[in-house]
């Protein structure tokens, strides 16, 4: 499966089933795959010996019990934490993964969206440590790497150039140079704005010159079904059973008016 494969629109679990199971773990992944997402959003970083692993923040004070940099942490001891129990008893000892064991289990199953997050060490290896695990395990085709440093995009293309980049866009007037003309400049296969502010003119002037927009972070349905009609080529739901619902409704809505047009 490659970017150009997804349905339209494509509803991507962010960080997994978010809303369902602890984020960025192994349990989010493969829930999103059993609950019909079209593909999953990760985030990855370093860490000290420099592996990847998945996890959003800088810290892992949020979503786990221990404090402290990502990148201060060595592999083993980070496998050790438990990023389970913040969200439910239930998924207590579910550890942070890192990238190898993600690709492991759902490379071959699912699209995967990579975001680059080595936001605090621009400069690291982040890029080089993704590349050598997507070409292990032949996933070029299969993923698609975003990022809000514009730099970490133009090292991962160096690398994999037959994978996709996406451009993130901050939210507001901070976002603005990336939802530009400007931001086009950087080449990329797709901009992932904010749904707030995602219009008819930014998503035509997008796709009219090749690229795709997949917008972050969209939980309400009523939200989804005003970008469908925009013409989004999809989003980034903590809720891909929600999201998949929309989706049903708005083909379901576009066939019937395309029926009373014919009549």
């Amino acid at each position: 499966m490659s970017l150009n494969d997804l349905p339209k629109p494509a509803i991507f679990a962010h960080r997994g089933a978010s809303c369902y199971a602890p984020e960025n773990t192994l349990a989010a992944f493969k829930l999103a795959l059993q609950q019909g997402a079209d593909g999953i959003e990760l985030d990855a970083k370093l860490t000290s010996d420099g592996h990847v692993v998945v996890i959003h923040d800088q810290t892992v004070d949020r979503t786990t019990p221990h404090h402290g940099r990502v990148r201060d942490y060595r592999l083993n001891d980070l496998r050790k934490m438990d990023a389970g129990s913040h969200f439910d008893i239930a998924f207590k000892g579910e550890p942070i993964p890192s990238l190898d064991e993600v690709f492991r289990a759902v490379g071959q199953l699912t699209f995967i969206n990579v975001e680059l997050t080595n936001y605090a060490s621009p400069l690291d290896e982040l890029p080089q440590k993704v590349a050598e695990l997507v070409r292990q395990y032949k996933l070029g085709q299969r993923v698609m790497f975003s990022s809000f440093n514009p730099i970490a995009l133009i090292r991962i293309r160096r690398l994999i150039p037959e994978a996709p980049i996406g451009l993130l866009a901050f939210p507001g007037r901070k976002g603005a140079l990336a939802r530009s003309r400007i931001g086009g400049l950087l080449a990329y296969q797709s901009l992932h704005p904010e749904a707030n502010d995602v219009s008819p003119g930014l998503v035509n002037r997008v796709q009219r010159g090749g690229g795709k927009v997949f917008v972050y972070t969209v939980n309400r349905e009523e939200d989804m079904l005003r970008l469908f009609e925009m013409g989004v080529d999809g989003i980034f739901t903590d809720d891909p059973l929600l999201g998949q619902k929309a989706a049903q409704e708005f083909q379901r809505k576009t066939a019937n008016s395309r029926r009373e047009i014919k009549q």
